[in-house]
């Protein structure tokens, strides 16, 4: 949610912003927005000058009584009591126009930074970097789930008799890779200098609402029936959650924490749940890493983070590219955005497997998450990044280590979670 502020003072600058995320059919919300907030405003200044005479007039008549000015008091009195006829009406005028202008002003998306490139979707998104050699070996390597299903690590067919397509169980030594990699991708970060949490795995609406736009709501979350909770679809709800209404001390800044959870997303969409792998399911787990700053350090932490991702990857031989998201593949609340992908030998290209993103100070506006120093109190900046996601990180790594005899080769980094092994056969 950007500042009213500036829409207020410049609603051509917030439509501009709007146009480059080809937005186009949602301009008529700035100007909803702008005609909503200047109703608003002026019911609240009638409503303050109206207290203001309701208080004079007051104390004049405890005056006029002490005079013996009887008449003069009943005068006042009568104005009061219309007074207070005429306040009641304009106090629930600005509980009617509150809620109304949140709204809208939710669905307008942020201010995107100056370097996005400008594009209508993620099919223009720009490659900025990529890191270790894409190999293409001399031999067929299978497609994920036959390798893993010849290893006797995956059953889908048990996982749709109890839960229907987009789950899976993962089994023996492909389950303890899974556990591996995530316990590693956890350590990597705590030797980076990040805090260790496990969230709630549920969180309330008014969290939901403040970490992620409505569209984005309706396509990921499931709700909890008959009750009002949401099944996260990434920590970092959660963990951005935790200081929902809450004055950070500018000392304590930045706030660096990485988080595991399950995640359950419902993947509403024409790409569809994948009937066969794990590529994309309704449920996987993830280490994720959140960071609280002030805004003028956002940036340098943004350009850290996505790092972390491509060296994680790295150390456990899978290339990997980074790829800058343009103005239409942003999120509403998103300031710039980059994807982390995975080279895949099977299909000779790179497909996503974590995203880092920026959003400025939109998520703390929400949740009211400030800090206070030398300048006053302002919202702080708020950055979230997928360390590992366990199962397109299954995918990226079986393939760049599959072995022609149908192995997988175990990197050094992971054996003392995999019990010392250096191949599963």
């Amino acid at each position: 949610m950007i500042d009213i502020a500036i829409l207020r003072e410049n609603p051509e600058a917030v439509k501009e912003n709007m146009k480059k995320k080809f937005q186009h059919d949602r301009l008529h919300l700035v100007d909803e927005a702008y005609a909503l907030d200047k109703e608003y405003r002026e019911t609240l200044t009638k409503a303050s000058e109206l207290r203001a005479m309701r208080n004079k007039l007051s104390k004049e008549i405890g005056q006029f009584m002490r005079e013996g000015k009887k008449d003069e008091a009943e005068n006042n009195k009568k104005k009061v009591g219309e007074m207070a006829e005429t306040l009641k009406q304009l106090e629930a005028k600005e509980i009617e126009l509150e809620p109304k202008l949140k709204q809208v002003m939710m669905k307008i998306p942020n201010f995107i930074d100056d370097s996005v490139p400008v594009g209508k979707d993620d099919s223009e998104n720009v490659e900025i970097q990529k890191y270790g050699e894409p190999i293409v070996p001399n031999y067929e390597i299978p497609y994920h789930a036959d390798i893993i299903t010849k290893l006797s690590g995956l059953d889908k067919d048990a996982s749709g008799r109890t839960s229907g397509n987009g789950f899976y169980y993962l089994m023996g030594d492909i389950a303890r890779l899974s556990s591996a990699m995530l316990s590693y991708a956890r350590d990597f970060m705590i030797d980076k200098g990040f805090t260790y949490c496990i969230p709630p795995f549920m969180i309330r609406s008014d969290v939901v609402t403040g970490v992620m736009s409505f569209e984005e709501m309706d396509a990921m979350m499931y709700k909890i029936e008959g009750e009002d909770l949401y099944l996260i679809g990434t920590s970092e709800h959660s963990m951005i959650g935790k200081f929902k209404d809450q004055i950070v001390k500018e000392d304590e800044l930045p706030i660096t924490l990485t988080s595991y959870s399950p995640c359950f997303r419902k993947e509403v969409g024409a790409h569809g749940i994948e009937e066969r792998g794990i590529y994309r399911v309704h449920q996987f787990e993830k280490q994720e890493m959140v960071v609280l700053c002030k805004p003028e350090e956002a940036m340098e932490w943004y350009d850290k983070m996505w790092s972390y991702t491509v060296e994680l990857f790295r150390n456990l031989d899978i290339p990997v590219r980074t790829l800058e998201c343009c103005s239409g593949d942003l999120a509403d609340l998103k300031v710039k955005s980059c994807d982390v992908e995975a080279w895949s030998p099977r299909q000779q290209k790179y497909f996503e497997v974590g995203s880092c993103s920026t959003l400025g100070d939109a998520q703390a506006r929400r949740l009211g998450i400030r800090t206070k120093g030398d300048k006053g109190t302002y919202y702080v900046a708020t950055l979230n990044n997928t360390v590992l996601a366990s199962t397109r990180a299954m995918i990226a790594f079986i393939e760049n280590n599959y072995n022609e005899d149908g192995s997988i080769n175990i990197p050094e980094v992971l054996r003392p979670y995999m019990g010392g092994k250096s191949v599963i056969k």
